[in-house]
């Protein structure tokens, strides 16, 4: 069967459709989210950050500190009234060596009554789908557990190239489903400010986690260090009715990640925090299409790709695919901000690929009609008949001709009659077609153009199409070629029939016209005009294996053949005897 350009299309669609089931080219799919969906806007100034910088520890000395400077900043936070204090920051394991500072941190918890702490858990190297379950889980020690008023898990999960795009919503530990740092906050400030809360709607995927629209670049939300709140430089109540989160903001602490707003630049985790906060205060959630919808666009989009290779030509084609690409990257954009993530990581490319594969398939397809042309047509005409229609292309074929000086052959084959008549009509055209194929081989051997064939008899022409200098020679040893060849031939039929045929040739220079002659729906390349009608008819003069050559012919190569005049002979068609020669040889 033969490959069309369908099935190439068609072909490319099922891998991408496979690719985009197994998630082989998620990260392309990251670039064009990161690149083209997530747009920086406003923070939300309801959210602030405490934080742990290098200013504090140059003031409270190396980390971690005694934890009744945490408790002090809770006290003092305590004055100002804030909606919600959240450290991210862990207390695993009560201080062996500062109990009091223990029950300072513990009592300002409680008396606040607002504080969050964080918890941490440890999952195996890879998930399945549905809920998460942590192996192990690190917590603060019972009493500071206690004392708090609620728990949230501060896992981050980036993907495969380390950039950080989901949350993980909640995971289960024990037979308990803890959820995120991010979402108690968000409950809580609710709560407190009295207001609805709405997680039930969360567009989670199947791995229990949720898009981040990230809002701020690294460092655009307030940052406040811990010591200015503490030394009064900021005052307790700056964070009224506030979030108030407090976590590390420094390099050492190795919290820090790439996101897809700033890849080069990582975000400290407590801003990771700020950013999923804020997506949750104003409802800004995103649900991400099934793959199976998303397989419906990358089918639509092949559809229209081969739809334009079909109907226009390949520029057109390229720009029109072109022109789609930008409306999917610009759609995606669009339904990205009405809260709808489409996968156009899979579709570019497609198209892409598919451009690049059209221009292969329709090189290889003219290679092969060329060649298809040249073997089939190239039976019928010359070959340089051939590549002039192929360069040509339409064009090539339209009806019309060029006057030029051509120099045309006629060859017959003398004695075929009576062959005939012994001979079984397998035979005839057997013998027939070693003779014309030997007159054929010889044209093409001198360039020149072999018009047709006329029963036993051929025409040439040379120096059509293409030019061709010193034609009227070239035509001569094509003839004198045809005499020698056909001496073997002859051999062999009089050693099967007892007698043999003969060529007999004319050839004649002069003015004609060649091209397409005929009409729309059947035409030749031929020659017409005098010089082909005199040729024909020294010919038709010519006795059995003589080569007959007019007085233009003999003109230009006389001082290079041996040749016999034969007088003034009256030819159809002409009031005056034209002279011709007989050749008998080549010097």
């Amino acid at each position: 069967m033969k490959i069309k350009l369908v099935h190439m299309i068609a072909l490319l669609t099922a891998m991408a459709v496979l690719l985009m089931y197994r998630g082989t080219l998620d990260t392309m799919d990251y670039f064009f989210q990161d690149r083209f969906m997530q747009k920086e806007s406003a923070v939300d100034t309801r959210i602030a950050i405490i934080a742990i910088d290098d200013e504090s520890i140059n003031n409270f000395g190396s980390w971690p500190w005694n934890r009744s400077v945490h408790a002090q900043l809770i006290d003092t936070l305590a004055e100002g009234e804030p909606a919600v204090i959240a450290f991210d920051v862990t207390f695993p394991a009560p201080s062996a060596d500062d109990p009091d500072s223990d029950a300072a941190l513990i009592t300002a918890v409680s008396n606040a009554g607002n504080i969050v702490m964080p918890v941490f858990g440890t999952f195996a190297s890879s998930a399945k789908r549905g809920g998460i379950e942590a192996l192990a889980m690190s917590e603060p020690f019972p009493a500071l557990k206690e004392a708090a008023a609620a728990v949230g898990h501060i896992n981050t999960i980036p993907d495969r190239d380390r950039v950080v795009r989901n949350a993980l919503y909640s995971f289960a530990s024990k037979g308990e489903q803890i959820e995120s740092f991010s979402g108690v906050i968000y409950k809580m400030f609710m709560e407190r400010s009295g207001k609805q809360v709405n997680t039930n709607m969360l567009p989670l995927d199947a791995f229990g986690q949720f898009h981040i629209p990230y809002t701020g670049r690294p460092g655009q939300y307030e940052a406040i260090p811990y010591s200015a709140v503490l030394s009064g430089d900021v005052p307790a109540d700056y964070f009224k009715d506030r979030i108030v989160l407090i976590g590390p903001y420094a390099t050492g602490f190795k919290d820090d990640y790439l996101t897809p707003l700033q890849v080069k630049i990582p975000m400290y985790g407590v801003e990771i925090h700020a950013n999923i906060i804020q997506a949750l205060l104003e409802g800004d959630l995103k649900q991400e299409l099934d793959w199976k919808w998303n397989a419906l666009i990358l089918l639509i989009a092949a559809a229209l790709a081969y739809f334009l290779f079909r109907k226009w030509n390949m520029i057109i084609s390229f720009l029109a695919v072109a022109a789609i690409m930008a409306v999917f990257v610009i759609g995606s954009s669009y339904l990205y901000s009405r809260g709808f993530i489409i996968s156009i990581g899979y579709v570019v490319p497609l198209l892409i690929i598919s451009c690049i594969v059209v221009v292969g398939f329709h090189y290889v397809e003219e290679l092969l009609e060329r060649r298809r042309v040249t073997d089939i047509f190239g039976r019928y005409v010359a070959p340089e008949v051939v590549s002039q229609i192929l360069r040509s292309g339409e064009e090539g074929l339209k009806l019309g001709g060029t006057r030029r000086e051509l120099t045309v052959l006629f060859v017959d084959i003398r004695g075929f009659t009576p062959l005939s008549e012994k001979a079984e009509p397998e035979e005839i055209v057997e013998i027939l077609n070693e003779y014309l194929d030997l007159a054929a081989n010889c044209i093409f051997k001198y360039d020149g153009t072999l018009d047709k064939f006329i029963g036993d008899a051929a025409m040439a022409i040379f120096n059509a199409p293409l030019l061709l200098e010193d034609h009227p020679m070239r035509a001569v040893e094509a003839a004198w070629a045809m005499k020698e060849g056909s001496a073997a031939l002859e051999c062999k039929l009089i050693e099967r029939f007892g007698f043999g045929v003969k060529f007999g040739i004319g050839i004649h220079t002069g003015p004609a016209v060649f091209g397409n002659i005929g009409s729309k729906s059947r035409m030749d390349y031929t020659a017409i005009g005098d010089t082909v009608n005199t040729s024909a008819r020294l010919e038709s003069n010519a006795k059995p294996g003589q080569i007959i050559l007019s007085d233009a012919v003999y003109q230009v190569v006389k001082d290079r053949v041996n040749a016999n005049s034969l007088g003034e002979i009256k030819v159809k068609g002409k009031e005056q005897g034209i002279s011709i020669y007989e050749l008998e040889g080549l010097k």
